[in-house]
């Protein structure tokens, strides 16, 4: 195999060298998944591993220097040259007719567009499962952990659609060249009756966001900006919350009921 090419830090590439790292990640969802996408793989670190399971598989890869090392594990009409951000979903999955099928998507997500990433994924309901390296700081945002069970954005559009949990962490000695910051892999699989359905997904989203947009002020602060005295005094006293409370206090059972009243029409 040709020498790899040096790490572009405008795409926030990292390669990882990990073998146990490797091995949890390519193993996560072998038997469950009919079909295995992998969004950025780079230099096939991860590819080459997936392509043993022999299922199909797909890639998505921006950068055109990695072509020669994806060739050897992944058919050419399985390759996507171009940007994840940018990939139509919709057309690719009919197009190969994959919308009856169980995804596995498993990403080392670039650290500056992770969470955009992260949020585009949850709204193809073909992917099952997800095996995603992010950034630790992002990735502890979208699972419950016991040391922090504070409420986020991300958490919430997490835990609506997905059952998540941590599979490893990762040091910055896993991969070449090291980044300054710890990484974390979480596990993903997709609950198939979500309390806010897929359709509603962008109202959700927009209510989160809105709603953790300031930790420090009270809730009836924050979404004041968006909803008038009388949809925020009928939906507290229907959903039972006070007020006065902060976004990161609520449960994740709280920000769905409160997104509910607010949106009595769901």
């Amino acid at each position: 195999m040709a020498k790899l090419p040096k790490a572009d830090k405008d795409l926030g590439q990292h390669f990882l060298r990990d073998q146990n790292v490797i091995s949890k990640i390519t193993n996560d969802f072998t038997d469950e998944c009919d079909v295995i996408i992998e969004v950025g793989p780079g230099p096939a670190v991860l590819t080459q591993h997936l392509a043993k399971h022999e299922k199909p598989l797909y890639i998505i890869e921006k950068d055109t220097r990695f072509i020669e090392f994806l060739d050897e594990y992944v058919k050419k009409e399985n390759q996507f040259i171009q940007d994840a951000l940018k990939f139509e979903w919709k057309k690719f999955l009919k197009d190969h007719k994959l919308n009856n099928k169980k995804i596995w998507l498993v990403s080392n997500l670039p650290y500056n567009v992770g969470t955009v990433l992260f949020t585009q994924f949850l709204t193809v309901p073909q992917i099952k499962y997800m095996s995603l390296m992010f950034q630790k700081e992002v990735g502890e945002k979208t699972y419950i952990r016991e040391v922090k069970n504070q409420m986020n954005g991300l958490l919430t559009l997490s835990l609506n659609y997905f059952k998540s949990k941590a599979l490893i962490k990762v040091a910055p000695g896993a991969f070449t060249p090291p980044p300054k910051v710890d990484s974390i892999v979480v596990s993903y699989e997709r609950i198939e009756d979500p309390e806010i359905s897929i359709k509603d997904f962008k109202k959700l989203n927009t209510f989160t966001r809105l709603l953790f947009s300031n930790k420090r002020k009270q809730i009836s602060s924050v979404l004041k900006a968006q909803y008038s005295k009388d949809q925020l005094a009928n939906a507290f006293e229907k959903s039972n919350i006070e007020s006065n409370l902060r976004a990161e206090a609520l449960s994740f059972k709280e920000v769905i009921q409160l997104f509910k009243c607010l949106h009595s029409s769901l």
